[in-house]
């Protein structure tokens, strides 16, 4: 018989708050990961890199990404990839919160405990 299979919705998932102005929670598989990102206007912004590839995904707002050199808006609907070790930050733009959706992959370990929740899905 195969395992139960769980359901879960964004906005009832635990949230951490990163900095003022950011919260996120995340949802695993065994090799990729999903982080919902909350951005509110006024955010501070903080270039960082990683060794993990990032899809971002705007599902609400604005977000103005820096990539490495470039510099992009999205809004709605759109994507953009981040590749590995490219210093890179995002920000809300205009008056609402944003919604930006990130896949990872590998795993981050080092959001795993944003996914604790998830333990009984992986036994």
């Amino acid at each position: 018989m195969a395992d139960a299979v769980r359901v879960y919705h964004w906005e009832s998932l635990p949230r951490e708050e990163v900095r003022p102005g950011v919260t996120r929670t995340a949802f695993r598989g065994a090799n990729a990961m999903m982080v919902m990102n909350w951005l509110e206007p006024g955010m501070e912004k903080r270039p960082h890199s990683h060794p993990f590839e990032q899809l971002a995904f705007v599902v609400s707002g604005r977000v103005r990404f820096e990539i490495g050199e470039s510099v992009v808006e999205c809004g709605p609907g759109d994507v953009v990839r981040i590749p590995p070790d490219v210093v890179h930050c995002g920000e809300a733009l205009g008056s609402e919160v944003a919604l930006n959706l990130d896949v990872f992959a590998p795993l981050r370990e080092d959001y795993l405990h944003l996914t604790a929740y998830q333990e009984p899905d992986f036994g």
